[in-house]
């Protein structure tokens, strides 16, 4: 029997992009009629196709893993020495890989994603830049946009997080991966806008990526994400004409954050960082207008906004 007086306290949600509904309940409105720029989703997804009808009614057979996996190497040119895992979203890979080595000193560079952070210190990892262990890069870095190379990888035990890398794919560090000790993550929800897919893949040290794949277990994808992200990821053509549309789109964003006042601080073609003189009266406003933006409790001024779909600029323009 669990002892709830000495059991600890459930922890605080960190703090990330979505939460529409608390938005509604605030502001009102439905949300059909809110415009969430919360997150880095791109706001027109790959066209969801029919699924196999076994995709939902068998186990994933091995085939159709292997399929998705051929389909990302060809599509992130992984080199043949290095392994590639299927998993269900990049975050059920960020909670696993600090076990894969043991705990130590690791170095994740702020302001960044925060879910890194929070698995290391759950597996007691003491996150610090003074000789560290391992070293988390986000790549690009959210929110910054920040993009590393080669000499920044420095730690015996590296992750590359380039979960927003598909929008600039030769600034990959995918090669630098064939180093022992090299986890490199894919996240595909956020390109090909279909977070709810939740699909992701970690690519490396094949001994590393062995010990990941006994952590999630078998059937860890299910059947329409293997569907899905096989077509997808075969799709040349598709990622080429949008990522020309992110970044004609990101421009316009530019664009017009300037002419309200905002200065551009960073991002990346899927999400933009702006510095404003009072982030959450920014925030407050636009919501007020069922336009719902992200901010961050580590800063003041720092507003990031996605990217509207293209019917939905008319409804950004009047709340701003």
């Amino acid at each position: 029997m669990i002892n709830s007086e000495t059991s600890p306290l459930p922890k605080k949600p960190r703090d990330h992009g979505g939460g529409i509904d608390p938005a509604i309940a605030n502001w009102g409105g439905t949300r059909e009629s809110w415009l969430d720029l919360s997150t880095g989703i791109n706001p027109v997804p790959y066209d969801v196709a029919d699924f196999p009808a076994d995709a939902w009614t068998a186990l994933p057979d091995k085939r159709a893993r292997e399929n998705l996996i051929a389909a990302a190497r060809t599509f992130w040119k992984v080199p043949e020495e290095l392994a590639v895992l299927a998993a269900p979203g990049a975050s059920a890979v960020i909670a696993r890989i600090p076990a894969l080595a043991a705990a130590g000193r690791v170095d994740i560079p702020v302001p960044t994603y925060n879910e890194h952070a929070a698995a290391f210190e759950a597996q007691g990892w003491k996150i610090t830049s003074d000789a560290p262990d391992a070293r988390v890069l986000v790549h690009p870095n959210n929110p910054t946009g920040r993009l590393w190379t080669a000499s920044d990888l420095t730690a015996p035990f590296m992750v590359i997080d380039e979960s927003f890398c598909d929008i600039c794919p030769k600034a990959s560090l995918i090669e630098e991966a064939r180093k022992p000790g090299r986890i490199v993550l894919k996240s595909f929800g956020k390109f090909w806008g279909l977070a709810g897919a939740r699909l992701g893949f970690a690519i490396g040290d094949p001994a590393l990526i062995e010990k990941l794949a006994e952590f999630i277990g078998p059937w860890a994808v299910s059947g329409p994400a293997l569907s899905l992200g096989t077509q997808a990821l075969q799709d040349e053509a598709w990622a080429s004409k949008t990522r020309a549309r992110l970044a004609e789109d990101a421009r316009r964003l530019d664009a017009l954050l300037r002419s309200k006042g905002a200065e551009v601080a960073g991002g990346a073609d899927l999400f933009r960082l702006y510095e404003v003189e009072d982030a959450a009266k920014w925030q407050e406003t636009l919501a007020q207008n069922h336009v719902w933006s992200r901010i961050f409790p580590y800063s003041k001024t720092f507003l990031r906004l996605g990217l509207p779909a293209p019917d939905r600029w008319d409804q950004l323009e009047a709340a701003l």
